[in-house]
């Protein structure tokens, strides 16, 4: 980017998106019924954008809608179901959602779960749910995405992306010592990926794909982790955690733009160190085009699709 924007760390998601009208939009969040993904769907829905919350625990989700439809009447929110590790969820999912989609917001995730699970398929859980359901549901929603004419795809990642590439040979840790951080950060390395793929893949059709670092909020993510463990003045609350989410899926300053990761608001450096923290940046392995090409392949030859 030629120039940097006018919010950073302590913008919330109701800053950014001040003054932007998504009336238009069908927008797709997925893990929006809970933590950041909450307060995006309400910053977005807030602008006028038809709000699909894809969610684990439906009933849950329906009564988090309900509560903000109490706030905001006019909101146009829905809940359909979606467990991003189930590739049948997947698939009926993408089989129930048949008009033009404006902006899939990738957000739902989950974080250093601490023993080894794999999914009916084998794979490693958190990969699976953090990158490979969401690939599956991105590749799903092409056609709906292109209907759109011009389309975002934004892939909610982390600093996490600092700690691991991908394990070419072993992304299921058969045969490297299972480690929660380092699955975690494979997946959020995968999912920064996912966004230069879709950049090299998709532009033809109008689609363009950035990822994201919300950088450290106190939600359910960390129930693994015994919390959060970021200092204070570090970390964010979750309307600004939300904040770099719906710059990227409802911005018009970021119209255009595409394979890029953005941490504050702000294009983030390209790192080749990680250095000891505050943990900034993104590795060069994560926004590598070779590297995303041979994991798109690598995904599709997972989920048993044609390269």
């Amino acid at each position: 980017m030629t120039s940097p924007i006018q919010f950073g760390f302590s913008s919330t998601a109701t800053d950014v998106l001040e003054g932007v009208d998504l009336t238009d939009k069908n927008i797709v969040v997925t893990g929006g019924a809970a933590g950041i993904g909450l307060a995006t769907s309400r910053a977005l829905a807030a602008a006028g954008a038809s709000v699909t919350i894809a969610a684990r625990r439906p009933d849950e989700a329906k009564r988090a809608v309900a509560r903000l439809k109490s706030a905001m009447p006019k909101a146009r929110l829905q809940v359909r179901p979606l467990d991003l590790a189930d590739l049948s969820s997947v698939q009926e999912f993408v089989d129930s959602f048949d008009e033009p989609l404006h902006v899939l917001v990738n957000n739902a995730g989950v974080m250093a779960i601490p023993q080894l699970q794999r999914t009916a398929e084998g794979r490693e859980m958190q990969f699976a749910t953090n990158y490979l359901g969401h690939f599956a549901l991105t590749l799903g929603l092409r056609p709906q995405l292109a209907k759109a004419n011009i389309a975002r795809v934004v892939c909610v990642a982390s600093s996490g992306n600092l700690f691991a590439p991908v394990f070419w040979d072993d992304p299921d840790f058969r045969f490297i010592p299972y480690d929660p951080l380092l699955a975690y950060g494979q997946s959020k390395t995968a999912c920064i990926l996912m966004s230069v793929g879709i950049t090299n893949h998709w532009a033809s059709d109008g689609i363009t794909s950035n990822a994201l670092n919300p950088g450290a909020i106190a939600t359910g993510l960390q129930k693994h982790t015994g919390g959060l463990q970021t200092p204070e003045h570090l970390r964010k609350s979750i309307e600004q955690g939300a904040s770099t989410t719906v710059l990227l899926a409802g911005s018009p300053l970021v119209e255009g733009i595409s394979g890029r990761y953005f941490d504050d608001c702000q294009e983030a450096p390209v790192v080749d160190e990680r250095g000891t923290g505050p943990f900034k940046g993104v590795a060069r392995y994560a926004v590598d085009p070779d590297n995303a090409l041979s994991l798109w392949k690598m995904a599709a030859r997972m989920l048993g699709l044609p390269l």
